[in-house]
C-alpha cells in the first residue's frame, strides 16, 4: 500500500538543528512543497506540510522532543484516518554507518526512543520506517555520544547524498509502496538489518 504520511523525527530548536539526531527533520524539510514553504503549525505538537511530489502525502515533524514523538503521530494519523501501515517514520540510526539506508515494513524500535514512542502510541510494530545511518567511520555505536553531534565537513557531503536517496525512496514508497522502495534503496552489505 502506498504511504500517505511521512514522519521526520528530530528535536526542535536551533541547538539541535544540525545534529545527527535531526536527519529525519532534514529529510522532511527536503520533501516539503517548494523552497521557503511555510509549514502549518499543529497546536503544541508539531508542524505539517504537503509533499512537493504529491498533495496526497502529508509530512509531519513532531516538536514534542524525540521521546514523545508518538503523541503527534497518533493524533495526526487518527484525525486523517491514516492506518499505521501507511505511515513512514524517518529517523537516525547510530547502529548504521554514515550514508547507509535501511527501509523496513515493521519491527521493534531497535532502542530508538522516538520510534519507541511512535510504536507505543500507534499500538503496533507494523509501522514502516526508513533509517538513516549516522555512525562516523571507525567508531562504535555509542548512541548518546553520537546523536547530538554535528556532521563534519566531509560527513556533510555524505549525508547530503544519502538524503537525496532517501527523498527518492520516500517518493517511490508513496507511489508504489514500501516494498518497492526497499528493493531499490536498501543499502547492501553486512550491516545490521
Amino acid at each position: 500500500m502506498p504511504i500517505q504520511l511521512v514522519v521526520g523525527l528530530g528535536n526542535p530548536g536551533p541547538k539541535y538543528a544540525d545534529t545527527r539526531h535531526n536527519v529525519g527533520f532534514m529529510l522532511v524539510d527536503g520533501l516539503a512543497a517548494g523552497e521557503g514553504y511555510r509549514p502549518w503549525k499543529v497546536p503544541g505538537l508539531g508542524e505539517h506540510a504537503k509533499a512537493s511530489f504529491s498533495d496526497a502525502v502529508h509530512l509531519v515533524k513532531p516538536l514534542t522532543f524525540m521521546n514523545l514523538s508518538g503523541r503527534m503521530v497518533q493524533s495526526f494519523a487518527h484525525f486523517y484516518k491514516i492506518p499505521p501501515a501507511d505511515v513512514l517514520v524517518c529517523y537516525d540510526d547510530s547502529d548504521l554507518p554514515l550514508g547507509k539506508l535501511r527501509i523496513r515494513l515493521k519491527g521493534s524500535s531497535g532502542g530508538h526512543r522516538g520510534m519507541e514512542s511512535v510504536l507505543e502510541m500507534l499500538g503496533t510494530q507494523e509501522v514502516p520506517r526508513l533509517r538513516i545511518g549516522i555512525r562516523a567511520a571507525g567508531t562504535r555505536a555509542e548512541a548518546m555520544d553520537i546523536v547530538l553531534k554535528a556532521f563534519g565537513k566531509e560527513e556533510r557531503k555524505t549525508i547530503d547524498k544519502v538524503l537525496e536517496d532517501a527523498r527518492a525512496a520516500v517518493e517511490l514508497a508513496s507511489s508504489k509502496g514500501v516494498e518497492a522502495a526497499m528493493n531499490k534503496y536498501n543499502s547492501s552489505g553486512d550491516d545490521p538489518a
